[in-house]
């Protein structure tokens, strides 16, 4: 899946899962429990994510890509 700024972070969830313990090692907090997450995540893109914890976008990416990596290592 390519990650853009237009990408729903529900689309994220749905493809690799709940990625929020690895976002904290990269300094973000993670918003509540999963089901308050899932909710929102319908409704928020990466853009948006990024702008909420004020992290520049191209940054933000990396890191969701960096977590994302982090934890398909993790579950083979």
């Amino acid at each position: 899946m390519k990650i853009t700024e237009k990408t729903y972070v529900s689309e994220i969830l749905k493809e690799y899962g709940d990625i929020a313990d690895v976002m904290e090692v990269f300094g973000i907090k993670k918003v509540s429990g999963l089901k308050l997450r899932k909710f929102i995540a319908k409704f928020i893109t990466v853009k948006t994510a990024a702008y909420i914890h004020k992290v520049p976008l191209d940054k933000f990416i990396l890191m969701l890509e960096k977590a994302i990596n982090e934890k398909t290592k993790v579950n083979k």
